[in-house]
């Protein structure tokens, strides 16, 4: 939708305004969120004993939220890092919340990547494990090298060039949330959320967003050297970004511009 221009911005994974580089197409990371995925690839539980980590993907079922999705670009990372090609094990368009938990439990899936509240409601009830912690620092590097910075703020270059004002509005609002993120527990986070994101499980929700909180960086500042590792891990498996590695320019792929303006207001 937002290279269709039937949108202007969309909050996703900043690796997408890389891979979309190689083909042509200009968005930019305008307020960075997180250092990290905030994602855990999880494990069934039956499967826990033998499958231990990503170096046993192959021959298995993985989900993920769709073909295509960051979901899935990590996924990949996670193979090669590990000496599995990609075509060695199924990818499964497995969702999220409930669907990704049903197609679990019915043996979809081997195992799978996800977010909360989904990690904690499987793992609360015993039928999944965490096999990849990616949701805090130590755990993104360890799994992938470096820092991986996911949810942002990106929107059409075109667009960021010609609306600075109305990018900045935004920015604000963004760097302001995430402000005060920091400085408020998770169960005053959870109690400013919509009701049915609980799902039922006020606890369980608060828990989730304690397990999660981490990911977000407080200030919507993308780090160099975390972009510089987004592009070192999608090089390793995407044959586009492989090709066209040293033709990419990170600095049309994210501004600190608009976050940094935000602080100093």
């Amino acid at each position: 939708m937002l290279i269709a221009g039937d949108v202007q911005g969309v909050v996703g994974f900043y690796d997408h305004a890389i891979h979309l580089q190689t083909k042509g197409k200009c968005v930019q990371s305008v307020v960075q969120m997180a250092d990290v995925p905030g994602e855990a690839e999880m494990v069934t539980a039956s499967k826990a004993g033998s499958l231990t980590s990503p170096a046993g993907f192959k021959g298995k079922k993985l989900g993920v939220t769709s073909p295509g999705s960051s979901t899935d670009f990590i996924t990949r990372a996670l193979a090669v890092r590990n000496g599995v090609k990609t075509s060695d094990y199924t990818t499964v368009k497995a969702g999220a919340g409930q669907t990704f938990i049903s197609t679990m439990e019915n043996g979809g899936i081997d195992a799978g990547m996800t977010t909360d509240p989904t990690i904690a409601k499987l793992v609360s009830t015993g039928k999944g494990k965490v096999m990849v912690e990616m949701r805090t620092e130590d755990g993104t590097r360890q799994a992938l090298g470096g820092l991986y910075p996911s949810s942002s703020l990106y929107m059409d270059c075109a667009y960021v060039k010609s609306h600075g004002e109305t990018v900045q509005k935004l920015a604000n609002a963004f760097v302001k949330t995430l402000g005060w993120i920091k400085q408020h527990k998770p169960a005053e986070i959870a109690a400013k959320m919509p009701k049915d994101y609980a799902g039922g499980d006020p606890a369980l929700y608060e828990k989730a967003v304690g397990d999660s909180i981490s990911m977000f960086n407080g200030d919507g500042v993308m780090k160099p050297d975390a972009a510089e590792n987004v592009l070192k891990v999608l090089a390793q498996f995407s044959p586009e970004v492989a090709e066209k590695k040293g033709e990419i320019d990170l600095a049309e792929t994210y501004t600190t511009h608009f976050v940094i303006n935000a602080k100093q207001g």
